[in-house]
C-alpha cells in the first residue's frame, strides 16, 4: 500500500494539473473549467492508484490497463457533451475543451501511476498550446493562405455580406431585364 504522503502527492498533483488546464478554459469562457477538470484529474489519479495497489503482482498491469481503458471511455462521453454543432457542419464549438477534458484524464492517470516526468512534460506542452496555440494557428493560416481559424472562412471569402449583396443585385438586375 502507498503511504499517505504519496497518495496525497499523486492526487494533489492531478488536481493541480487539471485545475491549471481548467483555469485556461475558465478564462476563455468555456463550459468546462477549473473545478471540473481538477475533479477529472483527481478521479483518474485515484482509480489508477487504487488499481496499481493490487495485492497479486500478476494482475497489476492487467487491472491497471482495464481501469485506464474505462477512464478514457467514460471521459469520452463527458467530452462529447461539450461539443456543439451550430449552423452548418463547419460550425463546431467545444473541441478544444473536449480535448482538454480527455487530456486531463490522461494527466490524472499519469499522476496516479507516479509518472512525474510525463506529468511535467504534458503540463508544459499543454499550457503552451492553450496559451499560444491560437495566435500561432492564426499566423500560420495567414502565411499559408488557409482558412481563418477564428471564423472558419478563407481569407478571400471572408466578406460574406459583400458576396450576398452581389448575388442579390444580380438577381434584381436579371428580374429587371
Amino acid at each position: 500500500m502507498l503511504p499517505w504522503s504519496e497518495i496525497l502527492l499523486r492526487l494533489g498533483a492531478a488536481a493541480f494539473a487539471g485545475g491549471l488546464i481548467g483555469l485556461n478554459r475558465d478564462l476563455q469562457g468555456k463550459p468546462i473549467g477549473m473545478r471540473t477538470l481538477a475533479l477529472v484529474g483527481v478521479a483518474s489519479a485515484l482509480l489508477v492508484a487504487l488499481a496499481d495497489q493490487s495485492a497479486d503482482l500478476a494482475h497489476v498491469s492487467d487491472a491497471t490497463s482495464r481501469v485506464i481503458q474505462g477512464i478514457l471511455t467514460g471521459i469520452g462521453f463527458l467530452g462529447a457533451g461539450v461539443i456543439v454543432h451550430t449552423g452548418g457542419h463547419q460550425d463546431v464549438h467545444g473541441l478544444t475543451t473536449a480535448a482538454c477534458t480527455w487530456l486531463t484524464a490522461c494527466i490524472g492517470i499519469a499522476c496516479g501511476a507516479g509518472q512525474w516526468p510525463g506529468v511535467l512534460a504534458a503540463m508544459v506542452i499543454t499550457l503552451a498550446v492553450l496559451t499560444g496555440g491560437h495566435r500561432l494557428e492564426g499566423l500560420l493560416h495567414r502565411l499559408l493562405g488557409g482558412k481563418d481559424s477564428a471564423n472558419g472562412k478563407s481569407e478571400e471569402k471572408s466578406d460574406h455580406k459583400t458576396e450576398k449583396h452581389d448575388a442579390e443585385n444580380k438577381g434584381v438586375a436579371a428580374a429587371e431585364d
